[in-house]
């Protein structure tokens, strides 16, 4: 959530992230709401103010012997007049939370406007693959090698599921080992193994909900939703809580699987390992020191990056224009894969920087050295997901044989295996 002052102060600004964001929240109720509140607020404090006063004149006549009938029946009167005032400040805080929670974080001054055509590359690693002979697409190159089974994961689950066998299980297997290894042995990374299942308070602190409830896939009868990322319990687990400002940053990793409805896909864009409702994903989460917040979303950047890079894959890093942005970053990078098979870049990884407001919706603070507390950064990456990963590592490692090479980084953690055959 936004810091209300800052609402107050640069309600300007507030719009136009409503607007580049394609939100719809009424920051001139919120406003009008806020003037009503801080008026109560005086009234409450001055009808206080005044319940001390004729509290200590009871007292008086009391220690005098002399009749405070007329003083306590003041007392009574502002008493249920504190009363009427306190509940009217409830439910104007009620009603500026729920204006409140609809304002999308306001993107960091760097991100460029418009929507996805925005959007701008700002680095490259690797050439683009071209292979010597007609390049086939992972559907392809998996069921002919019998890795990759669509048919009957929809049996069993419908549309948007994969099945893998053998050493395309293997593989999946091998890329998470990987990728912890790497995170917490090289990066300094501390791995958490966290719930699939988190309550509404969780949806709520990281922002899907109330915004993107649709499309998560929960259990009414427990008020408990699928993750749609490692990103939800992983930045709870500080919730409600006060860090010291020498424990950070704190740096965590952890593996999951993830559900999506992703409701209205459909198309070429989808077919294959391209959009699922549940994959597998290696997500980097930090909390920071407000100062410190972007120099670390460099540094998850390139913590993800490294992961490509020994991976042997083309990639580029695109920062999100402020239409393209999720509905709690401030800052987003984009990294993207080339997958060959389908000549198309492919996102395998989002780090963004939230700021503080995610912390405020959780209330994740930490003890500043200058004094009072703090609402720290928040920021989290893929490092990376597992699905289209695995499509650049098959339509790039395929050979004219039929066969895929497996990446030499990988091959420890696959029985020594150097092909898929």
């Amino acid at each position: 959530m936004l810091d209300p002052a800052y609402i107050r102060q640069h309600a300007d600004e507030v719009r136009r992230a409503i607007r580049l964001k394609n939100e719809k929240a009424d920051v001139d109720e919120w406003l009008r709401l806020d003037e009503r509140w801080r008026a109560f607020t005086k009234e409450t404090e001055d009808l206080r103010a005044l319940r001390n006063r004729v509290s200590e004149e009871i007292a008086e006549r009391k220690r005098r012997g002399e009749d405070a009938a007329d003083e306590i029946a003041r007392m009574r009167t502002t008493a249920d007049a504190i009363k009427a005032r306190e509940e009217d400040l409830r439910l104007v805080e009620e009603k500026l939370r729920d204006l409140a929670v609809w304002m999308p974080n306001v993107p960091h001054p760097s991100v460029p406007e418009g929507d996805e055509s925005a959007n701008r590359i700002v680095s490259t690693w690797g050439e683009p693959k071209v292979l010597p002979f007609p390049a086939k697409t992972h559907w392809e190159i998996g069921e002919r090698l019998g890795i990759l089974d669509f048919a009957r994961a929809s049996k069993t689950s419908g549309a948007g599921f994969a099945v893998f066998w053998g050493a395309g299980a293997l593989l999946q297997r091998a890329l998470i080992r990987f990728m912890i290894d790497l995170h917490v042995k090289e990066h300094g990374y501390r791995e958490v193994y966290a719930p699939y299942l988190v309550n509404r308070a969780s949806m709520f602190g990281t922002g899907q909900l109330p915004k993107l409830e649709e499309d998560m896939y929960g259990s009414p009868r427990d008020d408990l939703f699928l993750i749609p990322t490692a990103e939800v319990p992983i930045t709870n687990l500080h919730r409600d809580e006060i860090l010291a400002e020498d424990d950070l940053p704190r740096k965590y990793v952890g593996y999951t699987a993830c559900f999506r409805r992703e409701a209205g896909s459909a198309g070429k864009e989808t077919r294959g390992l391209n959009r699922l409702h549940q994959f597998d994903k290696v997500e980097l989460v930090r909390f920071e020191r407000a100062e410190e917040s972007y120099p670390a979303l460099e540094a998850l950047r390139a913590d993800a990056e490294d992961v490509l890079r020994r991976l042997g894959l083309a990639y580029r890093v695109v920062v999100l224009a402020a239409g393209d942005l999720s509905f709690a970053s401030a800052l987003t990078y984009d990294l993207e894969v080339w997958a060959p098979g389908q000549e198309r870049w492919l996102e395998v990884s989002s780090c963004s920087n939230f700021e503080d407001f995610q912390a405020r919706r959780m209330r994740i603070r930490y003890r500043s050295a200058q004094g009072g507390n703090r609402f720290a950064h928040t920021l989290n990456g893929s490092g990376v997901a597992l699905p289209r990963t695995t499509i650049a590592l098959l339509e790039n490692g395929q050979r004219e044989d039929g066969t895929v090479e497996v990446p030499e980084v990988l091959r420890p953690y696959m029985d020594g295996m150097e092909r898929i055959a």
